[in-house]
């Protein structure tokens, strides 16, 4: 199942990394993993750090195991490395450009918008979160869903800085996609060579 419906809280401390696209929320104080016996130091395997990069991806970005084993295989035959790829991959799913253009507190919340027909991609309504963008298309919102309480409060103060590859026309409220994202871009940090080797030996 893609969506993660447990405490999101629980899975930051868990990682050990803020997950905008997740929540909001930041661990504060208890920053060390959840349980009885979270503040003991363990040291990681190799195989643990390896899984722990790909988490990361998969609950930000809300996919599911098979999805972003389907994406690692596209990215595998691309001309780019594959870590970037798969990042810039991740980065051009619809709900995560809503999240990024900032009509959205989080990815999560993002992907409600979607499949409840709030989004329209390039004047058209849409209802599938995983719509892959390319440079030109524009989103907006209907005006219904610009009157959510919860998307004016976002697009007054969005979560996070609108990445350079977003093109924000606060006086239509649209978003367009000026250029491809770039790993750089990813807005926690990622490992991502330790998922291209976790990948790797399973596939």
């Amino acid at each position: 199942m893609a969506r993660h419906t447990g405490p999101r809280l629980k899975i930051v401390r868990a990682l050990g990394v803020e997950l905008p696209g997740l929540t909001r929320k930041s661990p504060g104080e208890r920053d060390y993993p959840p349980g009885q016996h979270g503040q003991r130091l363990r040291k990681k395997s190799d195989f643990g750090i390896k899984l722990m990069e790909k988490q990361k991806l998969r609950f930000n970005y809300g996919v599911s195991e098979q999805q972003i084993r389907r994406l690692f295989r596209e990215a595998k035959t691309a001309k780019a490395p594959t870590g970037n790829k798969l990042l810039e991959l991740l980065e051009r799913r619809l709900d995560n450009f809503v999240f990024r253009a900032g009509f959205a507190p989080t990815a999560v919340a993002a992907r409600q918008l979607v499949s409840h027909r709030h989004v329209r991609l390039n004047g058209k309504a849409v209802s599938i979160a995983s719509i892959r963008v390319r440079p030109g298309d524009t989103i907006t919102l209907t005006e219904k869903g610009r009157g959510i309480p919860v998307v004016r409060e976002s697009l007054a103060e969005p979560a996070l800085a609108r990445p350079e590859w977003i093109a924000f026309d606060a006086a239509q409220a649209s978003a367009t996609v000026a250029r491809l994202p770039e790993a750089s871009e990813v807005p926690f940090p990622i490992e991502v060579q330790h998922v291209v080797e976790y990948y790797a030996v399973r596939m």
